[in-house]
């Protein structure tokens, strides 16, 4: 039997969109589904929804929970990741505090930034473990990653994890439709071209009939910026820069250095950056759980509509060789052509029977790749932190990222550093100085 082995299973919400994709797509019939996950709690109620939610689908789909994770990993042709390590608390608590006693203050930090540097240094040890585990029982599986940091965590499975990894973000797939939305634009029709890296890539054409509807797009979203709204800071980027980017407003707002400055506290109101919504986002989800919980299980027949998750889509895609499209993250071999060869890039990709196969994009307009590699600069330089254990390097990301460099000098980058791998513990692996 085919195995699909789901890291990170407790989270039982997202396991049922991916997996119930699964449960309704005629070519995955007869899949062993492999959950996994270090909360026996969560894992029991992510079992028992995906039992009930195939009975009520019909599906011959097998689940089974596995409280070994090789085991659950031998054997798998798809290993499908959504792992979150440290959580909320203590972790996503310390990446915003620590920071904030410094004057940097942060709104996701699940990417870049001081907060993202250090999520990323308590995953990659982790998927570094997968991918240990993986070339013994399962060599040849592809590793379907949504965790965050997505580009780092991607570029480390593939690079020094010797897996077959792509990363998949939902920021491409609702780019047009949240903008069109927005400016009430009819998206019927439309096609678009989107590349850069993750969480900043870019919507480099967009058309109908072969018309060009940027002119349009910047005529309306000029207007709108004379009223406050939710995606400020992105339109801003877009009438400086020439181009729409694909995450959202309170992401990009950390991602560059012009938003969130001590020395300017208006800009915080006038493009209406929410600080510290990770946590607030964290505090209400859990809060939430126990109701949604309640909900899920109050009936037996559990119902489930195909999301537009990658995952189920790709799965199909190589089992029956029958083509579909996605924006996935993998390495830049050649692609975008002014962006670093050791970058992780988000392109569109065709997938099949033979595996993925990424889009040529060729250069970039100057001033976005240059945006994308002030991040890239951070990114590589953590890596370069995980791989070889070098305190220094850790401090070297941090100086490159655009947002700590703009607001702290090099002494309290290096002090803050420091604060947070003392605060964070056992997370975190030993660094040598």
């Amino acid at each position: 039997m085919n195995k699909i082995t789901f890291l990170g299973a407790g989270s039982t919400v997202f396991v049922k969109n991916v997996l119930g994709d699964v449960m309704m797509t005629e070519a995955l019939q007869d899949f062993e589904l492999a959950l996994f996950d270090i909360d026996a709690e969560r894992l029991s109620d992510s079992e028992r929804l995906l039992t009930s939610l195939a009975r009520s689908l019909g599906s011959r789909c097998v689940v089974n929970v596995y409280q070994d994770r090789k085991e659950a990993l031998r054997g798998a042709k798809y290993v499908i990741n959504a792992i979150q390590v440290g959580g909320y608390d203590p972790c996503t608590i310390t990446d915003f505090e620590i920071p904030k006693k410094y004057g940097l203050r942060q709104t996701i930090a699940d990417t870049l930034g001081i907060g993202g540097i250090f999520r990323n240094l308590r995953t990659i040890p982790v998927m570094l473990d997968f991918a240990r585990d993986m070339q013994e029982v399962c060599p040849d599986a592809w590793f379907l990653n949504y965790t965050n940091p997505m580009a780092v965590l991607t570029n480390v499975m593939n690079v020094h994890g010797g897996i077959k990894t792509v990363g998949l973000c939902h920021s491409v797939q609702v780019c047009v439709p949240h903008l069109f939305d927005a400016l009430g634009i009819d998206q019927t029709g439309v096609v678009a071209k989107i590349a850069g890296i993750n969480h900043m890539a870019w919507l480099l054409e967009v058309t109908k009939d072969g018309q060009d509807l940027y002119p349009e797009i910047k005529r309306l979203a000029k207007e709108k910026q004379q009223e406050q709204h939710d995606d400020m800071v992105r339109y801003e980027l877009m009438q400086r820069f020439g181009y729409y980017v694909t995450e959202s407003s309170e992401h990009n707002a950390e991602y560059h250095p012009y938003f969130i400055k001590r020395n300017y506290p208006e800009l915080i109101e006038r493009f209406n950056i929410p600080l510290d919504e990770y946590p607030r986002r964290c505090v209400n989800q859990i809060e939430g759980w126990k109701e949604m919980r309640t909900k899920l299980f109050a009936s037996e027949n559990i119902e489930h509509t195909r999301s537009r998750e990658y995952a189920s889509h790709i799965i199909e895609a190589m089992e029956t060789n029958n083509p579909y499209k996605i924006g996935g993250n993998v390495m830049n071999n050649g692609l975008i052509t002014n962006l670093p060869r050791e970058a992780c890039v988000e392109v569109p990709c065709l997938v099949d029977g033979s595996g993925i196969s990424p889009t040529y994009i060729g250069d970039l307009p100057p001033q976005l790749a240059a945006l994308n590699r002030t991040n890239i600069n951070t990114q590589l330089l953590t890596i370069e932190a995980a791989i070889t254990s070098k305190k220094e390097h850790i401090y070297h990301a941090a100086m490159l990222d655009p947002h700590t460099a703009a607001e702290l000098s090099i002494d309290d980058i290096v002090a803050m550093c420091d604060e947070l791998i003392e605060a964070h513990g056992d997370w975190l692996p030993k660094y040598t100085s």
